[in-house]
């Protein structure tokens, strides 16, 4: 086993570890949403500090349920990724290229330098 293998190993054990330790420590029993988001959570401690608080505006959509609100957070995450894919990978692409582009470019100058010598001589 390379060093990698182990370097990937472990840190597939620590992301499984943090996704089931919460679960099987039962954090979050005895509340009514277990694993709430932060927003959610803040809305909880305002309401609880001053219950007369007003919001300054209300969202555009509202969504008519948690599991359509975390599936659209899922779809806004994923295009996220993938914008930042094509951005990393197209960087990518180019620096890899530069080396080939710059070859083919240095020799076709040196064809075309010889031709237009010779054409220039007769």
């Amino acid at each position: 086993m390379n060093k990698n293998t182990k370097i990937n190993t472990l840190l597939l054990l620590v992301v499984a570890a943090l996704a089931v330790l919460p679960l099987a420590l039962g954090l979050g029993d005895g509340e009514e949403e277990p694993f709430a988001g932060a927003d959610a959570q803040a809305e909880t401690a305002i309401t609880e500090i001053d219950p007369d608080y007003e919001p300054w505006f209300s969202p555009l959509y509202e969504p008519p349920s948690g599991e359509i609100e975390s599936a659209l957070f899922a779809l806004q995450a994923a295009l996220g990724a993938g914008v930042l894919a094509y951005y990393f990978g197209l960087r990518r692409g180019r620096r890899q290229g530069e080396p080939h582009a710059s070859a083919e470019q240095d020799g076709g100058a040196a064809e075309g330098g010889a031709g237009e010598s010779a054409a220039r001589r007769s």
